[in-house]
């Protein structure tokens, strides 16, 4: 039995052990059916005007559980981590500390999860070709979230500014029956792909919207202040759009833009992974629609996966 005195530390290696795609995306989509817990973030950025930023998330679900996390993102990084952090799952009954997780293990995993749980519900069934824009940290965790609620993805193609590292990415990526290559030619990979997955931290659009084939879905990942931008308005404009969460909608460089500009309203926003999960709102209505997925992640998501870690640890959820 657990000693409910002792607080649990998951580093890096037991969070990827522990949170396999499958049983988190189907985790995440559990979660959604109930109603979601308040939640905050404030988002710190260099003072002195350099790229880098500090997060600071929380979550409460009254009576179950409270998390609260903690990362930097310093994207020049080399020898660190781009994202550092800690995740820390507290008893909502009692407020004792009950996780302290390794923050950027989490939101790898937690990141992944969320686009994969768009794409089951918004992609199509038959996508065959993944196109994954960006080669940092995250892209692994893209490509196995993505085919493992899509198994009829058969090519990932990886694009990334520095050639040399999409390169390097393709090399190490190894998954039975699953062909990957990294391409140069950006516009190209665009007008092939099925799913599109933007892991950067552009602040100039990269994916245009005249490119993209009917059915296609387009997942936008990396931005998550208003001076950031993965695509430009007209994927916007052309696609019906849904978020993970209303919630945050503020530091969408791609949403904040469309609005301004009169390519997107308010109205055009479809529908979160709440309303999607629990049927309030239709998915993808017909196999020619393009749907654009921002996941703007969120707190309450930590503390969905801080709370399946828990469980896939062996350790009672609370003791209400």
């Amino acid at each position: 039995m657990h000693d409910q005195s002792m607080v649990l530390f998951a580093d890096a290696d037991t969070v990827h052990a522990h949170l396999p795609y499958p049983e988190l995306v189907a985790a995440l989509r559990r979660a959604h059916l109930d109603a979601s817990p308040e939640f905050s973030a404030v988002v710190a950025t260099d003072p002195t005007g350099g790229p880098n930023s500090f997060l600071a998330l929380t979550a409460w679900q009254p009576n179950d559980m409270i998390a609260a996390k903690l990362v930097s993102v310093f994207p020049g990084n080399r020898t660190q981590p781009s994202v550092q952090g800690l995740v820390v799952l507290f008893d909502g009954a009692d407020g004792s500390v009950r996780l302290v997780a390794d923050g950027a293990a989490m939101t790898f995993r937690k990141t992944a999860a969320d686009s994969a749980l768009g794409a089951a519900l918004l992609s199509r069934e038959d996508a065959e070709v993944l196109l994954v824009v960006g080669a940092g940290g995250l892209a692994p965790h893209v490509i196995a979230a993505h085919t493992s609620v899509r198994p009829s993805l058969r090519t990932v193609l990886l694009w990334n500014r520095t050639p040399a590292r999409a390169a390097a990415l393709a090399t190490e990526i190894a998954v039975p029956g699953l062909h990957v290559e990294a391409v140069d030619e950006l516009d190209g990979a665009v007008a092939r792909a099925d799913i599109v997955s933007c892991v950067t931290m552009s602040t100039e659009p990269l994916v245009r919207g005249e490119l993209l084939r009917p059915g296609t879905h387009l997942d936008l990942v990396g931005s998550f202040t208003p001076a950031m931008r993965e695509a430009d308005d007209e994927a916007l404009r052309r696609a019906a759009v849904f978020v993970d969460t209303h919630n945050g909608l503020e530091r969408s460089g791609e949403i904040q833009h469309a609005l301004a500009t009169g390519a997107l309203s308010p109205a055009d926003i479809r529908g979160d992974l709440f309303q999607l999960c629990t049927g309030q709102v239709p998915a993808r209505e017909n196999a020619e629609e393009i749907t654009v997925y921002k996941n703007l992640g969120g707190a309450h998501l930590d503390l969905y996966t801080a709370r399946h870690l828990l469980k896939s640890l062996g350790v009672p959820p609370n003791h209400r």
